[in-house]
């Protein structure tokens, strides 16, 4: 068990919690498929948890190193940026628009997708294993999955129609590249 807390190892102790951030992103994904929302939304919210851990475990134990930056940022990607995209594009979009509508809300979740791939790699190429500054340049990808999850639930609610679910989606991915600054927790 001594790979647990060796900074090298590719399964060390915070690498296995980013690993079940990506499990836990990977069955949010197949139950958004089989129309289970609340099922995958509890799953991302897990996968959130175990993507504050990982952090605070390897600065805690100094496992921090390059294979665990890398895999954080593509945990982050699934559980961030393709889950919520992928939810509220199969709850909100499919449901509410048809023809060109569809297509149109369809580039809207391109557009978050590219802007969430965007922050994650700018990040990469920004910043040393183990450092945490104290605050972010733009909106980091877990604050825009939960903006997501509330525009999502507005619009269940029926307080917020789907055309203003894809100008919020619009701004918010506007928001992960901007130079806003967003306090460190």
């Amino acid at each position: 068990m001594k790979f647990l807390f060796t900074p090298a190892s590719h399964f060390n102790l915070a690498n296995m919690f980013t690993f079940v951030n990506i499990t836990a992103g990977l069955l949010a994904t197949y139950f958004i498929t089989q129309n289970n929302f609340f099922l995958a939304i509890i799953l991302a919210w897990i996968g959130g948890a175990f993507d504050i851990f990982d952090g605070k475990i390897a600065r805690k134990y100094k496992l921090s190193n390059e294979f665990g930056v890398q895999l954080d940022s593509f945990a982050d990607f699934l559980s961030f940026v393709l889950v919520p995209v992928f939810l509220i594009f199969q709850a909100v979009y499919t449901t509410s628009f048809e023809g060109i509508s569809l297509i149109f809300v369809a580039l809207v979740s391109i557009y978050y997708v590219i802007s969430g791939l965007r922050r994650l790699i700018h990040f990469n190429l920004h910043t040393d294993a183990g450092s945490v500054a104290k605050h972010f340049i733009g909106v980091p990808t877990p604050l825009g999955a939960i903006l997501l999850w509330l525009v999502y639930l507005a619009n269940t609610y029926e307080f917020l129609p789907a055309y203003g679910v894809a100008a919020l989606m619009i701004f918010i991915g506007w928001s992960l590249n901007s130079t806003l600054k967003v306090p460190h927790p």
